[in-house]
């Protein structure tokens, strides 16, 4: 549990407020006047994380507007080969390999190979993660297939 502070215009908490309870459970908002500008307003919530309340997408779902494998490892290589030493590649770039390598895990699970499929996309999928600050509490591969149906979806 944490408590979020805002000083704000006093024609905005309740939007500010709404807003806070749509993304963290909160608890009653209390509203002070701000002690230095009276034109502003204290607001305080009592807030913690939500529970994931959007289910994960199966990776038929994830996947289900994805070119194919071999498609993908072309343009993960040709990504990778046309930046410049040295610069940075970027999230588009991390979150195909990551599904590339979640796909290819995917088959071989199922097709029973326990090859290094499986702790290659745990990688990626860890990578993307970081780049993206994303918490650390949730399965990184489940990640990558939430971010991956995004993405694909407003492509």
């Amino acid at each position: 549990m944490f408590e979020i502070r805002v000083i704000c215009d006093p024609a905005d908490a309740d939007h500010i407020t709404e807003k806070l309870a749509q993304t963290f459970t909160t608890g009653p908002a209390r509203q002070y006047p701000n002690r230095h500008n009276t034109e502003r307003t204290r607001v305080y919530v009592t807030a913690e994380h939500r529970a994931d309340t959007e289910a994960w997408p199966t990776p038929d779902e994830a996947y289900a507007l994805a070119p194919s494998i071999i498609s993908e490892i072309g343009w993960t290589a040709s990504a990778a080969a046309d930046k410049p030493f040295g610069h940075a590649l970027g999230r588009e770039f991390w979150l195909r390999k990551a599904a590339v390598l979640d796909r290819i895990a995917l088959a071989d699970e199922d097709a029973g190979i326990h090859g290094d499929a499986s702790e290659a996309a745990a990688k990626a999928a860890q990578r993307l993660m970081d780049a993206d600050n994303a918490a650390a509490a949730c399965d990184p591969r489940r990640y990558v297939r939430q971010q991956y149906a995004h993405w694909a979806k407003h492509q």
